[in-house]
């Protein structure tokens, strides 16, 4: 694919321990996302549906080579926001999780233990030849990949586990059966944080408030990440009632 930025998915995250020269320019460096996004062209005209064929491909192979999966989640997260022009989200993803950015680009990044990140240029920006889906004689529509199974029964009682932007863990006792918007007001009755400012991801995506744990299939020991866009409440007085 033209345009991609840095080498192959084996090299996608490398530690500077073995580079001194890397680790003499970046380290201790960090500069705010640019909200300029890269412009590029492909080697042969896309769709949305293989770009995100393309995209699925390396965040689902990525994490199995080296880096750690927590920060591989919160790039994709912060690639999607970026994406989205919301670059304030992007940003509290990345400061969230302490990745840096010595160029102020997701294209070369790194986590508090020195690991090398590179995101190939198509998961952060379409390319200018994009082409629409009616376009493309013989071309079907990409598939997003099945979800594992679900780990849960109906009504099951589960602990989800949630890694807060403050860099706090927190498991939340829930059930299978209780929605994203749910969750937030029972995260909101434990540790004080108002649900209206919560925002949750998962693997990089969004959770809508009305999807259920048990529909959204997320596997016991993985974790959800919780994005705050203010601080959290000062008084138990404004806990939500009623939730148990």
């Amino acid at each position: 694919m033209g345009g991609c930025v840095g080498a192959h998915h084996h090299d996608s995250a490398t530690s500077l321990n073995g580079d001194s020269d890397i680790a003499g320019v970046t380290l201790g460096r960090n500069q705010p996302l640019q909200r300029e996004r890269p412009k590029w062209k492909s080697e042969y005209p896309m769709t949305d549906g293989q770009l995100r064929s393309k995209r699925d491909e390396f965040w689902d192979t990525a994490p199995a080579f080296e880096g750690r999966k927590e920060i591989w989640d919160a790039l994709k997260a912060a690639a999607h926001a970026f994406e989205s022009e919301d670059h304030e989200l992007a940003q509290a993803i990345l400061d969230g999780a302490s990745i840096t950015l010595p160029h102020g680009a997701l294209s070369e990044c790194y986590d508090e233990l020195g690991n090398r990140y590179q995101l190939p240029v198509y998961c952060l920006a379409q390319p200018v030849n994009m082409m629409e889906e009616r376009d493309c004689i013989g071309c079907k529509r990409s598939q997003a990949p099945d979800p594992s199974e679900a780990p849960f029964e109906t009504g099951q009682e589960v602990q989800l586990r949630l890694r807060l932007s403050t860099g706090r863990d927190v498991h939340l006792d829930v059930r299978s059966t209780d929605s994203v918007s749910h969750m937030k007001r029972r995260l909101q009755a434990e540790e004080g944080l108002a649900a209206s400012s919560q925002r949750w991801f998962f693997s990089g995506q969004p959770l809508d408030d009305r999807s259920t744990l048990q529909e959204l299939r997320i596997p016991a020991d993985y974790m959800v990440q919780v994005i705050m866009s203010q601080p959290p409440l000062s008084s138990p007085d404004h806990l939500m009632p009623g939730v148990s």
